[in-house]
């Protein structure tokens, strides 16, 4: 055997073991991911759509929440402040908690935050906040790139199923407006005015990218310093769904009782993740669209009162087609070269 051979050998085995664990295998049933502090501190958790099988798949001292899945559910975007309690980072994990590695190689000086993927998967959104240097925004980076292009101001970005645009929601004067923006030309499109609602945020794609679930409060932020009544207005926070065009704004939950935000809508458009406080801790709770029926998913508390919060689903019914990226295989190659 040449040495020109045994050199392709080893470089397919180098490559092959590389592979292997970065491109894992997607969960083949429906599921939620969520954060709970239950143990003590923030971890992400995955569920079934019905509440059971809630597993830590983090299991870190440090703080993790905000995960998300990829379009194939191959992979996992999250938060943590792994590196310091005040610097906030993005990492990525396999389905089952498994090949943790941070998305930057450089260390964050504030804080990364609301990361959203992009439908082919080698981008993703983000939030970026650093008020001891006076420096925020809603940045777009790329999976092995460490410079990422600042976009419009604004909050939890969500990229379309059909990767054409992102929604998020831009604060204003008067409240905040849901926005979509054009991922190839930028420009900004609000469909749904103030008169409807005052405050549109958190916004949720259904998987055929008809319709949207928001956050969203009717009144005005009063102009006073008086907690109680701030409180009062901010449990004036609810679900509503609401189609792509700004037609067919639906409350789907009264303004009774604490505030509700909206944490995902289900690919099918059927179902809202949301999460609500009950007897001093939050936690989560879908209702049907169509029949109005509520379900608690998550009923253990904690030592702090956000006990659960947040979600995002993944069926592999809506699963995208999307080939491994080399962009992803590249980061895990230098980390496995360290090792």
């Amino acid at each position: 055997m040449s040495l020109k051979s045994v050199f392709y050998i080893i470089l397919l085995t180098l490559v092959c073991g590389t592979v292997s664990p970065l491109f894992a295998k997607a969960p083949t049933t429906p599921k939620i991911l969520f954060t709970s502090s239950r143990d003590g501190n923030s971890e992400v958790y995955v569920m079934n759509p019905d509440g059971s099988e809630q597993v830590n798949l983090t299991q870190h001292p440090a703080s993790d929440f905000g995960a998300a899945w990829s379009s194939t559910g191959e992979q996992i975007l999250f938060v943590s402040d792994r590196q310091g309690t005040r610097v906030r980072d993005l990492y990525l994990m396999d389905p089952d908690g498994a090949n943790v590695r941070r998305v930057f190689k450089k260390k964050a000086k504030g804080a990364r935050s609301s990361p959203a993927w992009s439908t082919d998967s080698k981008q993703f959104a983000y939030k970026y906040t650093d008020w001891d240097r006076f420096e925020f925004g809603l940045y777009l980076g790329t999976f092995g790139e460490e410079d990422a292009e600042l976009l419009p101001y604004g909050n939890s970005p969500e990229w379309s199923p059909d990767g054409s645009e992102i929604a998020y929601s831009i604060p204003h004067q008067f409240g905040s407006r849901l926005t979509f923006m054009d991922v190839r030309t930028r420009k900004l499109e609000q469909p749904l005015p103030d008169k409807a609602l005052q405050w549109q945020s958190n916004p949720s794609w259904s998987a055929a990218g008809d319709r949207l679930a928001i956050s969203g409060n009717k009144h005005l932020l009063p102009v006073i310093l008086d907690r109680d009544l701030h409180n009062a207005w901010a449990d004036k926070y609810t679900v509503f769904i609401v189609n792509r065009d700004g037609t067919g704004l639906q409350q789907l939950l009264e303004e009774d009782g604490p505030r509700a935000g909206v944490s995902a809508l289900s690919p099918d458009g059927s179902e809202v993740l949301y999460t609500q406080e009950i007897n001093g801790h939050s936690q989560i709770f879908k209702i049907d669209i169509n029949t109005g029926v509520r379900t608690q998913l998550t009923h253990i508390a904690g030592p702090f009162r956000q006990t659960n919060s947040g979600g995002d689903w993944f069926d592999p019914t809506y699963a995208l087609p999307v080939s491994p990226q080399p962009a992803l295989l590249t980061t895990t190659w230098g980390e496995q070269k360290k090792k």
